[in-house]
């Protein structure tokens, strides 16, 4: 669920920041996240708290960012701000969707998302921009860095398989945009999905990108809210203002880069208590 959400605004900035090697990115990204599925929550101490709620506000503050810019663009900042403080207000308030709900609101986003990138690699493309120039290896890290936080699977089960159907979905969707419109014209807009229909001359699917956006983005805020909840209890309320704020004054990329950056400490953390745990017994 995660995927979608991050996807809407991720692409742009993996390839403003990586171009077409966004896609070697994503594959590093998705390996990450399979070796570490089995990587333990980290512990309770403050540090980890502190870690593991700003992890989950960073994504939040990703999908607020996404939702305005796709469901409100006349009010994108005002919208992003709404959605951080409503939204993950009500996850954070206890309101949970019922599994069911989630797993064919799951399963109805993946069929959308492969109709959408069906479409774009069915249409010849008009004309493209951005070649196949190497960022270097500190480029595609630094995008897959973006990205693990939407790669990594909800829960251990069958974490595996699951990894490896995000990733292709990942890649798929990336490919998708860069066939339809090159590395350049991808990275220019926030919105640039909206560009990818228009351009494959499926403007007739805008309204279902529109409802892709808003379920993409509701339900896993909704999720990170009630985790904010467990980790943070009451004080995580502060953490909601401030997701709010950065909802509504920052741009995308540094919100991405903190969300990669806290995933990263907390698989660190999570290493670390597995160490411990194995030096103890």
């Amino acid at each position: 669920m995660r995927l979608g959400g991050g996807l809407l605004v991720l692409l742009a900035a993996a390839a403003a920041g990586a171009g077409w090697w966004l896609l070697a990115a994503l594959v590093l990204a998705a390996v990450a996240a399979g070796v570490s599925a089995r990587v333990p929550e980290p512990g309770d101490s403050l540090v980890e708290r502190v870690v593991v709620a700003v992890a989950r506000l960073a994504e939040v503050t990703v999908y607020a960012i996404a939702f305005g810019a796709y469901v409100f663009p006349a009010h994108r900042e005002i919208a992003a701000a709404a959605f951080a403080v409503v939204v993950t207000g009500a996850g954070f308030a206890g309101l949970k969707i019922p599994t069911i709900v989630v797993r064919v609101a799951c399963g109805l986003l993946l069929v959308a998302g492969l109709v959408l990138a069906g479409v774009c690699v069915a249409v010849p493309p008009v004309g493209r921009a951005g070649g196949l120039e190497l960022p270097g290896f500190a480029g595609i890290l630094f995008v897959a860095v973006l990205a693990l936080p939407f790669l990594r699977p909800a829960g251990r089960e069958d974490a595996g398989r699951r990894v490896l159907l995000l990733g292709a979905v990942a890649v798929l969707a990336g490919f998708a945009a860069l066939y339809q419109l090159g590395s350049v014209r991808l990275g220019l807009s926030l919105t640039s999905l909206r560009d990818l229909l228009s351009a494959a001359d499926a403007d007739a699917l805008q309204p279902l990108l529109t409802v892709f956006a808003v379920v993409a983005t509701v339900l896993p805020a909704l999720a990170a809210g009630s985790g904010v909840r467990e980790r943070t209890g009451t004080p995580g309320v502060a953490g909601l203002a401030a997701a709010a704020a950065a909802a509504y004054f920052l741009p995308v990329l540094p919100v991405l880069l903190v969300a990669g950056l806290a995933t990263v400490t907390e698989l660190l953390l999570g290493v670390r208590m597995r160490r411990y745990s194995g030096t103890r017994d």
